[in-house]
């Protein structure tokens, strides 16, 4: 038996990289998956991505799981409730796992901007496409587990460090979704539902192979151009992360805080697709020093010779 046979799993923003990746994690671990989004077949949702949900759910099924396509734009709060009423109905109202990774901010991040340059619209448009609507999933969805008394919400972000990210609304963004992970947290203590933050480490994902001009097959020669390439994990790493996670018979201790994928690995002991054991952190800290973890002057001068300067060559 598969260690989540029998578990129902919500993954918001399933279409690509790390929602994909947890999608097909949670299926070959035997769990059903939802797999919702805006681009399904035929109707790709954002412009120059060919991903879509019924990929990631044939994904799951073809990875021993039960994956289910589902569209659902998470920023409308109607359509959000009608998705936590297909659950209710299908399933009886079981609901074990929501992981929250609906994203979509590629086009609208602007590296290289400072705050007193950057686009309002663009960046209240993050706001809401990357954290309002986790609020509004959650809103809806969590009530299901509420009413069963047990569960695991995940919100994934980018780091897990009090580090500035390099553009305002990003890090607004990315620092936003783990201080949601604690309020969910605090207001759940007196149940059996355990709410924390997952970041990946430098996440080869389709948009960033895409950005880099290889595949999956030839990425290590992505390292002619950035050598940090040389230590990125594929999403199903952090999938495998929150697989391992929902395994955990003593989750509810980590309730409340942000993990990360390579940090989790050398906890619970999962490897990448390949078999390999990337650690993000490790490396960071020997080329760059170790993350800042505490606010203060120095949290600044993590970032300037940090990767991101590397992928982004503007930035100042």
């Amino acid at each position: 038996m598969k260690p989540l046979e029998g578990r129902i799993a919500l993954v918001a923003g399933a279409t690509r990289g790390a929602g994909r990746g947890i999608a097909c994690a949670l299926g070959e671990a035997g769990a059903v998956v939802y797999c919702t989004g805006r681009s399904v077949h035929g109707k790709p949702a954002t412009k120059g991505r060919r991903e879509t949900i019924n990929e990631t759910a044939e994904m799951v099924t073809a990875r021993g799981g039960k994956g289910i396509a589902v569209r659902c734009d998470h920023t409308k709060e109607g359509d959000v409730k009608k998705l936590a009423a297909r659950i209710l109905r299908d399933q009886k109202g079981k609901l074990d796992i929501l992981v929250n990774d609906v994203w979509g901010g590629d086009a609208l991040t602007e590296f290289g901007k400072t705050f007193w340059q950057v686009s309002v619209d663009k960046g209240l448009a993050m706001l809401n496409q990357a954290v309002h609507s986790h609020i509004i999933t959650s809103r809806h969805v969590v009530p299901l587990m509420v009413k069963q008394g047990h569960g695991l919400i995940v919100e994934i972000t980018d780091g897990n460090f009090f580090g500035y990210r390099g553009n305002l609304f990003y890090d607004l963004v990315k620092t936003s979704v783990i201080r949601l992970a604690m309020i969910m947290a605090y207001e759940l203590r007196k149940t059996d539902i355990t709410a924390l933050a997952v970041t990946p480490g430098f996440l080869r994902s389709e948009a960033m192979l895409d950005n880099f001009g290889v595949k999956e097959e030839n990425w290590r020669e992505a390292a002619k151009k950035d050598p940090n390439f040389l230590h990125s994990e594929t999403p199903l790493f952090v999938g495998r992360a929150v697989a391992a996670l929902a395994t955990d018979p003593n989750l509810k201790k980590k309730s409340g805080e942000v993990f990360s994928s390579w940090d989790l690995a050398d906890e619970y002991g999962f490897t990448d697709a390949d078999g390999s054991r990337p650690h993000w952190g490790r490396h960071f800290a020997e080329t760059y020093g170790a993350p800042i973890r505490k606010f203060d002057a120095a949290l600044y001068s993590c970032f300037w010779e940090s990767p991101m300067s590397l992928v982004f060559p503007d930035w100042p």
